[in-house]
């Protein structure tokens, strides 16, 4: 039977209260039943494209009046290409192992209990985030996957899209026979409406927030509902001395230009003194035919004449943009040095021959994802294979790096006895 749509709650925490009512239904919804739900997601939004890339054109025009930059600019956009690319990650996610109900361990004890240890949905996932309208359709289908509902806080700037994906999401979902509330927006309640879903403990089970290191420090510092934080990307790359000039050329010019307003997109250069000579004019002048303004330390600029003044706000800096801190460092050590002071712990990544160097930078670099020999790009969900991420988390509690599934859920313990009684 199709579910019919439920009347749309007229305030915030009435959307809260269906999010959990639905969410008791989704707990026990088979691997079938969840992957037809998302299989209907899939189809609504390559039938309904033009509706979405008309909503989202709205935003643009608000955006690009509003000066918003070009990497943010990009990171909003939605057009036929995108909205296709995002019904393939929700067939993706489809595709993937239920995670609900895999046992993560067991034992049977002297006295005959069983004993195991299941994953669980959370219940309601609440996500904050900035001008990413491919957001709203990743963490939707991830959470109906792994049984959850979602409350979704998009932000004004992708209020159009954000809304005509919302829309698809609960048409296709009551097509499927699924709770329709399992979805839900706030965004029509603004600032008071995240304020309200930041302090909806006992609706909303988890928050993540997803965007500017201020926002999220913001979810962070107010919430009392549980955060799982993900982070700012201040992302380096290291070229050791060893480094294959060829490769950390494709590799740098990768991780700043494929795409510039994303979190892994390396933000800090650092170069081996051992190698500046050899490896920076090839390097900074495939990045400056590229467009990108350099900012650079003293020891930089004495091998390339003309570069930009690096100061501790640009070693600071996710520019989101076009530009790429550069510094000379003696050696490994100094690095690492660097990377621990400056690094917001997402992504790092080494470029080097020296299998000793590159087996320490694994080790001793604090970060979420660490990489030798190649683009700090692939710090990505869909890369990973989890079909999509919910964001990337840089905390050490819980999830670490890209959220797919599993980290969507929680565990229980389930105890079969035949009658034990403790002594």
């Amino acid at each position: 039977m199709t579910d019919v749509l439920a009347p749309v709650a007229t305030d915030a925490e009435g959307r809260f209260r269906a999010a959990k009512a639905a969410s008791v239904r989704l707990a026990v919804l088979t691997a079938e039943q969840k992957d037809r739900g998302l299989e209907a997601i899939a189809e609504a939004l390559l039938a309904r494209t033009a509706e979405v890339v008309a909503a989202n054109a709205l935003d643009l025009e608000a955006a690009r009046a509003a000066g918003m930059q070009p990497g943010l600019v990009d990171r909003l956009t939605l057009d036929a290409r995108r909205v296709a690319a995002l019904a393939d990650a929700v067939l993706a996610v489809a595709a993937l192992p239920d995670p609900v109900g895999v046992v993560v361990r067991g034992s049977v004890l002297p006295n005959g209990l069983q004993l195991s240890q299941v994953r669980v949905p959370f219940g309601v996932v609440g996500a904050i985030y900035e001008a990413r309208p491919n957001v709203t359709v990743d963490i939707a289908a991830l959470a109906l996957k792994s049984g959850n509902a979602v409350v979704l806080r998009g932000g004004t700037a992708a209020q159009h899209s954000n809304a005509a994906l919302t829309g698809v999401l609960q048409d296709a979902l009551a097509s499927a026979g699924l709770p329709a509330d399992a979805v839900q927006t706030i965004d029509e309640f603004g600032r008071d409406g995240a304020a309200q879903l930041m302090r909806a403990r006992g609706l909303v089970d988890v928050l993540v927030p997803r965007g500017s290191a201020g926002l999220i420090a913001a979810v962070v510092e107010q919430s009392t509902v549980p955060v799982i934080e993900t982070g700012a990307g201040v992302v380096h790359v290291y070229l050791d001395e060893s480094a294959d000039a060829a490769m950390a050329t494709e590799i740098v010019l990768n991780a700043k230009t494929q795409r510039t307003g994303v979190c892994n997109a390396v933000e800090t250069l650092l170069v081996h003194a051992g190698a500046a000579d050899r490896l920076l004019p090839t390097v900074l002048g495939a990045l400056t035919a590229a467009g990108v303004a350099l900012h650079a330390d003293d020891r930089a600029r004495a091998v390339v004449p003309g570069l930009g003044t690096a100061t501790d706000d640009d070693w600071a800096a996710e520019y989101g943009s076009l530009d790429l801190a550069v510094g000379v460092v003696d050696d490994l050590d100094a690095a690492l040095a660097h990377i621990a002071r400056w690094s917001t712990h997402h992504t790092e990544a080494i470029v080097t021959n020296d299998l000793g160097r590159a087996e320490r930078f694994l080790a001793e670099v604090d970060s979420a994802v660490v990489m030798v020999n190649a683009s700090t790009r692939f710090t990505d969900g869909g890369e990973f294979g989890f079909g999509a991420e919910v964001g990337i988390s840089t905390q050490k509690l819980h999830a670490r790096g890209p959220m797919g599934l599993p980290e969507l859920t929680s565990t229980k313990w389930l105890v079969r006895g035949s009658g034990q009684t403790r002594a």
